[in-house]
């Protein structure tokens, strides 16, 4: 069973992957929603919990859900609790590529690639995109 603490810490991370893809600094961020950017540092490295009115008012200022921030957590029908997404799915807990995280290459294309899809206006175009993405991830899974 995953502990509270490694959600704190996806939720964070997914927290940052939108505002980089953004292009909204911490501080900015922070104004936005009524916190100091230095609040917003801590909930994106889970050192602190983020409140489920302050997550609220991140995903308006943010333009998501807020089942968002859970994406790459699922939820274990047998288990109480959430259970991280299976191994070799090809994802950290926080839903980073594992093993290569410090490849700049991909950090750069990974950035690119969540700019471009932030662009997108269309809620359904963005989400028809995230199956496709999602579904081409599961072939290259499976044996």
């Amino acid at each position: 069973m995953v502990k509270s603490r490694d959600i704190d810490a996806h939720v964070g991370a997914r927290l940052r992957l939108r505002r980089v893809a953004a292009r909204l600094s911490q501080r900015r961020l922070g104004r936005a929603v009524g916190l100091t950017g230095q609040q917003v540092h801590k909930y994106e490295h889970g050192l602190d919990r983020i409140g489920s009115s302050w997550l609220y008012e991140l995903a308006k200022a943010l333009d998501v859900p807020i089942s968002y921030f859970f994406e790459g957590v699922q939820s274990d029908a047998g288990a109480r609790g959430l259970m991280p997404v299976r191994s070799g799915s090809g994802l950290d807990k926080a839903g980073a590529p594992v093993g290569q995280d410090n490849n700049p290459q991909v950090q750069r294309e990974a950035r690119k690639l969540v700019e471009a899809y932030c662009a997108i206006g269309e809620r359904r175009v963005r989400q028809r995109i995230r199956e496709l993405v999602k579904a081409l991830g599961q072939l290259r899974a499976a044996p």
